[in-house]
């Protein structure tokens, strides 16, 4: 698999964005309380922004006032600053 990675430039690209994602959120994790952090996941990251996903509107419309805090703290840990999305996603399982 690693391999078919190493070959494959739009499949080292989307690792990399995965990464960084992931990435980001590890990075700004802490800085919520944890209610609402176990509420939010990563999404995906691309040219235009990134995303974060909210298990529910409430947890959505918390993110969405956090936001400037949010990107201030990615700014001052060095990341690359892109505009963050706030999308509701309700998991299915079962």
């Amino acid at each position: 698999m690693s391999d078919a990675l190493a070959q494959s430039a739009p499949l080292a690209q989307l690792l990399a964005r995965l990464r960084d994602s992931e990435a980001r959120w590890q990075s700004l994790r802490s800085t919520l309380p944890v209610d609402l952090a176990s509420q939010v996941r990563p999404g995906p990251l691309d040219e235009t922004g990134w995303t974060l996903l909210a298990r529910n509107g409430a947890a959505a419309a918390k993110l969405r006032q956090s936001l400037p805090r949010l990107q201030a703290h990615l700014a001052t840990a060095g990341w690359q600053e892109l505009p963050i999305r706030v999308k509701v996603h309700v998991s299915q399982t079962g």
